[in-house]
């Protein structure tokens, strides 16, 4: 199957065909082979996946359903900068939810999405596991442990180097 996302870039292609040989071509390979296509594109792009279910010559949906149990494949194209807010019980407990409102309103944005320039996407996810210095928000890898809405907010200006978000 030839699509528009995959042949744009025949090295990552290339890299990709590697991933397959290395796992045989078959299921077993699955999670792995998922690992390896999101690192070279970065996302895992709906031709991606069918591709990849092509490959393994395993149905869409089966693949699919992989990719979206697992919280750390990112089915859209991520923003530049990422910021991820832990949403685990110790983090919840200490108000990380109001951080990440503050982060919506301030850059205007959704839990989910992007800034409409593609500068900033804002996650959740369920635990990163750093619960001792909850609430935590990590930006661009960077954990913030005992996070603020001040401190993660002049993090994230300071990641866009002061750059004017667009807003939607």
């Amino acid at each position: 199957m030839e699509n528009s996302f995959l042949i744009k870039d025949d090295k990552r292609k290339a890299m990709l065909e590697k991933a397959y040989i290395q796992h045989n071509y078959q299921e077993s390979g699955l999670l792995e082979i998922l690992h390896s296509a999101q690192g070279i594109y970065g996302y895992l792009d709906k031709d991606l996946l069918l591709d990849v279910a092509d490959s393994l010559n395993l149905p869409p949906s089966h693949v699919y359903g992989v990719a979206t149990f697992y919280n750390y494949f990112k089915l859209k194209k991520p923003g530049m900068h990422v910021v991820t807010g832990c949403l685990g019980t110790a983090c919840y407990v200490k108000s990380v939810e109001q951080i990440m409102t503050a982060i919506e309103q301030e850059f205007s944005l959704k839990r989910g999405g992007s800034t409409a320039d593609g500068k900033l996407s804002l996650l959740s996810t369920r635990c990163i596991g750093a619960c001792a210095m909850a609430p935590n928000i990590v930006v661009d890898d960077e954990v913030i442990g005992k996070a603020t809405k001040e401190v993660v907010i002049a993090k994230i200006r300071e990641k866009l180097g002061c750059e004017a978000v667009e807003t939607r």
